[in-house]
Order: structure tokens, then C-alpha cells, then sequence
């Protein structure tokens, strides 16, 4: 194990590198998480703002969180470290993240899955296994950065959609090729899956 200085050094680089737009909530890391939820949180709240390879998000407003931890993993640093630094980050964030994105267990679910998979390798699942739900495709890829009543969305980097109510047309064409801090999503998710994405917006926003 690196000695205790080392350690420390290192620590506080990642600290660094994550307060430049981090994603973390305050607190000893609890053993007692749910990475299932803590993944689903960090798609919808922190994906839109930050990389994370596991998660399938391409954010570029916050740190990339696999190059932050990657290093710090390689030398042998245990994922409780990086678990109570995500925890920090999420309390006391640097602008223009938000304080407190998620509180409480769910803060903790999502500082254990970011510390489980950060820095990795760790692939996401390929959109293909999302399967054809204009809800569930919407929720995984775009919740994170868009407000959508109907699914559960309150993302802030991109319009709001009960507020902008586009059609079902506008919406397709946005996911295709994309725009702004918007990646174009033509190529990785289906024409079906685009089709259905852009289906459950227009039925839904503003409802």
C-alpha cells in the first residue's frame, strides 16, 4: 500500500480534478449501497455533465471521471477512497454543479457505483439492450441532461421539454444529429429507438 504522504498527494489531486465541476455527497462511504440505483441516479443527475465509460455518458461540462480515477486505481488505492471522495463532491461541489444533487442513501448508492467503475474500463451496455421503449431509451440517454415530467427528468443542461414541447419531428431530427453540448445520437441508437425516443416526448412533454 502507497504510504500514508502518497496517498494523501494523490487524494487530493483527484479532490481537485473533481472540484473543477465534480459529481459527488458528503460522509463516511457507507458498505451498505446500491449500485443498481446508484447507476440509474448518476445517468439522470451526473451523465449529462460528465464521461464515465460504465454509464455510457459522454459529458464534457464536469471532469471526465474515468480519467480522474484511473491513476489513483492503477497504484492500488481502495474504491472506499474514491467512494468518500465522490461523497465530498456531491456535498460541497464546485460551480456550476449544483449542491446536493442527490441526498441521503442515493447519494450513497451513486458515489459507490461511480467508485466501482470509474477508471476501469469498464464498457457500458450497448443501446441495443434498451430495446425499442421510447421511456426507457429516454431515461438512459437523455434524462440526465433534459426535465421531462413523464420520466421522472430534471436535467438542466439542455431545454426543458414540458416547457418546449417539440413535435414528435423536431425531436426526432435534434436526437439524429444532435447540436450544442448535444452529441448526435445517428449511429448509435437504432431508427427504431430514435423513432420511439421521439414518439414519447412529443406524447408526453407538458403533460
Amino acid at each position: 500500500m502507497p504510504p500514508r504522504r502518497q496517498l494523501t498527494g494523490v487524494v487530493l489531486v483527484v479532490v481537485a480534478a473533481l472540484l473543477a465541476a465534480g459529481c459527488g455527497t458528503g460522509g463516511k462511504a457507507s458498505g451498505h449501497a446500491d449500485q443498481q440505483n446508484g447507476e440509474k441516479l448518476f445517468k439522470q443527475q451526473c451523465g449529462g455533465c460528465h464521461t464515465l465509460a460504465a454509464a455510457g455518458t459522454n459529458g464534457t461540462v464536469g471532469p471526465n471521471l474515468d480519467d480522474a480515477f484511473a491513476a489513483d486505481r492503477a497504484q492500488g488505492f481502495k474504491e472506499d477512497t474514491f467512494q468518500n471522495v465522490v461523497l465530498d463532491q456531491i456535498r460541497e461541489p464546485s460551480a456550476p454543479m449544483p449542491k446536493n444533487l442527490v441526498t441521503g442513501q442515493d447519494a450513497q448508492d451513486v458515489a459507490a457505483y461511480v467508485a466501482a467503475v470509474a477508471g476501469t474500463g469498464q464498457a457500458a451496455k450497448p443501446p441495443s439492450q434498451l430495446g425499442n421503449d421510447g421511456k426507457t431509451i429516454f431515461q438512459s440517454e437523455c434524462a440526465s441532461c433534459h426535465t421531462l415530467a413523464a420520466a421522472n427528468a430534471t436535467g438542466t443542461v439542455g431545454p426543458n421539454l414540458d416547457q418546449l414541447k417539440p413535435s414528435e419531428a423536431i425531436v426526432k431530427h435534434q436526437v439524429e444529429v444532435g447540436g450544442g453540448v448535444m452529441p448526435a445520437f445517428k449511429g448509435t441508437l437504432t431508427d427504431a429507438q430514435i423513432a420511439a425516443v421521439a414518439k414519447f416526448v412529443s406524447s408526453s412533454a407538458g403533460k
